[in-house]
């Protein structure tokens, strides 16, 4: 019983189980009339904080969204009690491939821990790294705003509804990341390391 409830709760689950318990979760979302989007929590805690007295933009009634706001929440628990009370600090599974295109790019000893020192050490926090976030934080919340929504929302929800603009979303995102994977992210690498 106890190796079971470990396998559980320390091991990833398989694609045969979360694909169709998302699915059953959407359904479930949609026939009580909800739409799955963590961006729309933002727009909500801001309407929440008062700033419907400066834009229109978020003068609507947020505590529709208190559901939203309970499955953020719910995240940031989740993600923080994984990170300290269960991981493993095993090395990460990355395929080998991956492993070189990360050492030619200056990250040392990639998948022994998720987060690459070089990169996300108080120590290597440079500048250049906080421009880096700075900026990238900006194009993602922007581009979540400007495109009707975040990735999530698209590609799990819009999809799920068969909405043309998630479709068009996600095929951009895919190209984005792409792009970014393979062409501007080694030489920002070569930049900052």
């Amino acid at each position: 019983m106890i190796d079971l409830i470990n396998q559980l709760v320390y091991e990833p689950w398989p694609w045969y189980f979360v694909g169709p318990a998302i699915a059953v979760t959407l359904y479930l979302m949609l026939y009580f009339g909800r739409e799955f989007g963590v961006s729309a929590s933002l727009r909500a805690g801001c309407a929440a904080l008062g700033a419907g007295k400066y834009s229109s933009f978020f003068d609507f009634d947020w505590k529709s969204q208190k559901w939203n706001f309970m499955f953020v929440l719910g995240t940031v628990i989740g993600g923080f009690i994984a990170t300290y009370f269960m991981n493993s600090y095993g090395e990460v599974a990355i395929a080998q491939s991956t492993k070189d295109a990360l050492i030619s790019m200056g990250i040392e000893n990639p998948g022994a821990d998720y987060l690459p020192p070089q990169l996300f050490d108080f120590e290597n926090f440079g500048i250049g790294m906080i421009l880096f976030l700075l900026v990238g934080g900006f194009f993602v919340g922007f581009g979540a705003r400007y495109g009707g929504g975040c990735t999530s929302g698209h590609a799990i929800s819009g999809l799920s509804n068969l909405q043309l603009p998630s479709l068009i979303a996600v095929i951009g995102f895919f190209i984005g990341g792409l792009t970014m994977t393979y062409f501007i992210l080694p030489l920002i690498f070569k930049m900052l390391l």
